[in-house]
């Protein structure tokens, strides 16, 4: 019975939250299931926190009103008699709940809120809510809207990337790029840390890597190819050296700190191409042997890791045997993409290689090399996921594709059976412009990805059968920057996508609305300016692209 009419409210609410209430509530992601109802609670010093004292969500509340209200509340594991109350309770899912771990029920009343989920990530995920609920101005009553909310997530995977290789950012930096992912209820990081132009991880084993990779001597300035992607003749170079990485104890500190907000980090370790600066410490790991140095222009490499030197392989499995101590999530991002064959074509190692496993060519030759990395990686409990040339010559058996070049890869590995994640440049890659009128904006690697078409983005292609559509994880936004300086940058060409994308991929369409996503953001926008951050501010001239 009561299951019944915990359904029955699900779908009655629907009908209650009329189109003016979702503007009143500046909730970015949109929540699926609300409904309003009259008055307010009002916190104050004596509201008490109920939950456990060791609960990471219950010190988090407490720390985000302290610093945020100058209220000092005090956590207790059972309710006080004057109902004046925040509490954190687990509802148990065959009661009529959902099981879904990062599901939650809050409910407003005049005495108090109560927020009930299956896990931590759920109680997490209701705190960003009330959070948003919460007045602006410190100076006025600290109250909240009466109502109650059952939400959950429309797919598993909400992530963002960050690539920390063409420009090095803080640790700081980093965590501040984390809250970002939280308040907007994403769960995965994609840590890009090595590439072609700098290598940002430690790695003991291998400490060159750090002395020689992870420093340039200088950067391209500007564009170093032409409107039409040739190269100049005349590019210019600040001649300044460049570098920068993350100790292994720094690693593990932003591993920890976007565990507690529930946020998976994915490292990156690129191979077999996009492999130049790890080359320019270990030439010998090369097809030709060198002499490299990390490369200063952007654009990819014709070097790569040599398919036909078992050193290769022994290498990079004592790196990721370390990136795997350091990352305790399931994936590790193998990268595979943009892998030039002309070495691999003209190496006497690699072409016997290629003849001593029966191999067809180079693209196989590349499927044999992430096939052999990914048994590696099995065995130590995890697995691969790669961008979508890893389709190249043959999938490796358990690999998951992330799907850059379209989504054509994504379609061609789930009819495979495989688990997708859709990252297509358009409209994904929030490296590219935001606006068309350029006149005013930092320069961007190119393209055109507006807010609009990312929030209005479904990763499930209507292509794939009912079967075939349950290997769609979900989607990602990337942030590459090779024309982004610094972290202010990362911001403007992150923010307001981000938040569009995170409603794309918690809302079900049916609760999702363009104009009214707009509206709220102009709202949301003032918890951006109390952040200090540098976001882009076009939503607010039109609701349409520009």
């Amino acid at each position: 019975m009561k299951s019944f009419l915990i359904t029955a409210f699900i779908l009655l609410s629907g009908f209650l939250f009329s189109q003016t209430e979702k503007t009143q509530l500046p909730l970015i992601p949109q929540p699926n299931y609300v409904a309003i109802a009259q008055g307010s609670f009002t916190l104050s010093d004596s509201t008490v926190i109920v939950a456990g004292e060791d609960q990471f969500e219950a010190n988090y509340l407490k720390s985000y009103l302290k610093e945020n209200y100058g209220l000092e509340l005090r956590i207790d594991s059972h309710y006080p008699p004057f109902k004046n109350f925040i509490s954190l309770l687990t509802l148990i899912s065959n009661d009529g709940g959902n099981s879904n771990k990062e599901f939650y029920d809050l409910k407003i009343t005049t005495k108090g809120i109560a927020i009930k989920a299956n896990a931590n990530e759920g109680f997490f995920y209701a705190l960003q809510t009330l959070f948003q609920l919460m007045p602006l101005d410190t100076s006025v009553r600290r109250t909240v809207p009466c109502l109650q909310i059952y939400d959950s997530p429309r797919y598993l995977w909400r992530g963002m990337h960050l690539d920390c290789s063409r420009h090095f950012f803080s640790k700081d930096e980093v965590k501040k790029y984390i809250d970002y992912i939280a308040m907007y209820k994403m769960n995965t990081f994609h840590w890009h840390l090595t590439d072609d132009q700098g290598w940002r991880i430690e790695i003991k084993k291998y400490p060159l890597l750090t002395q020689i990779s992870s420093q340039r001597k200088e950067t391209v300035i500007g564009k170093p190819v032409d409107k039409k992607g040739q190269p100049l003749k005349d590019v210019k170079y600040d001649n300044k050296p460049y570098g920068g990485f993350y100790t292994q104890d720094e690693i593990k500190e932003v591993v920890a700190y976007a565990s507690e907000r529930h946020i998976t980090v994915v490292p990156e370790i690129e191979m077999p191409g996009h492999s130049l600066a790890a080359l320019a410490a270990y030439p010998q790991l090369s097809c030709i042997g060198g002499p490299f140095e990390p490369r200063t222009t952007w654009g990819v490499s014709d070097e790569l890791f040599c398919a036909g030197n078992d050193s290769s392989f022994y290498f990079l499995q004592d790196i990721i045997s370390e990136v795997i101590d350091l990352f305790p999530g399931k994936y590790i991002h193998i990268g595979g993409d943009e892998c030039p064959k002309v070495r691999w074509q003209k190496c006497p190692k690699c072409q016997n290689r290629i003849k001593e496993e029966h191999l067809k060519d180079e693209h196989q030759l590349q499927s044999y090399f992430i096939t052999r990395m990914e048994k590696f990686i099995n065995d130590k409990g995890r697995q691969i996921i790669g961008w979508d040339e890893i389709l190249e010559g043959g999938l490796a058996p358990n690999a998951t594709v992330m799907s850059w070049r379209g989504i054509k890869g994504g379609i061609e590995a789930a009819k495979q059976n495989h688990t997708v994640v859709m990252s297509p440049g358009k409209p994904c890659y929030f490296d590219h412009y935001q606006v068309k009128d350029r006149t005013n904006e930092p320069l961007a690697i190119g393209g055109f990805n507006p807010i609009d078409s990312v929030y209005n983005y479904d990763p499930t292609p209507v292509t794939l059968s009912e079967d075939q559509k349950k290997y769609i994880l979900g989607a990602q936004g990337n942030v590459w920057t090779e024309y982004i300086l610094d972290f202010k940058q990362v911001e403007y060409m992150a923010i307001p996508r981000m938040p569009a994308l995170a409603e794309a991929l918690w809302t079900k369409p049916e609760n999702k609305n363009y104009r009214n996503f707009i509206e709220r953001l102009k709202t949301h926008s003032r918890v951006l300016d109390k952040k200090h951050t540098n976001y882009a501010k076009h939503f607010k001239l039109n609701t349409t692209s520009k």
